[in-house]
């Protein structure tokens, strides 16, 4: 696969397809494009150890999202409301936009 090469955006809304959260959805909090993975809100809930700290007196377990794959999330189209792949041949005023190959839509960021 090609690193560094996503068509998802932040704040894009995604369906996860596979994996233990398959079917749900949310917005894409963060991208990182070198490695192909993503955070999603509320999504692939890790915990982690914490040592106390000045910030965190008590320390503990806390839980926050993990990384997941690009592979496994489909992008969700605004209108048609259901997960599809991009197209980016139309341009509008002069600029390229992603296009739902589903119902021909023009998908913006939310």
């Amino acid at each position: 696969m090609v690193r560094g090469k996503t068509k998802l955006k932040k704040k894009d809304n995604v369906l996860i397809i596979c994996g233990e959260d398959k079917g749900k959805s949310g917005k894409i909090i963060e991208i990182f494009p070198n490695k192909n993975r993503l955070i999603i809100e509320g999504i692939n809930l890790v915990k982690k150890h914490m040592k106390p700290t000045q910030k965190t007196p008590q320390g503990g377990i806390i839980r926050q999202e993990g990384p997941i794959h690009i592979s496994n999330v489909r992008l969700v189209c605004n209108k048609c409301n259901k997960p599809t792949s991009t197209n980016n041949g139309k341009t509008k005023e002069g600029k390229k936009v992603r296009v739902c190959k589903k119902c021909g839509e023009i998908i913006d960021k939310v």
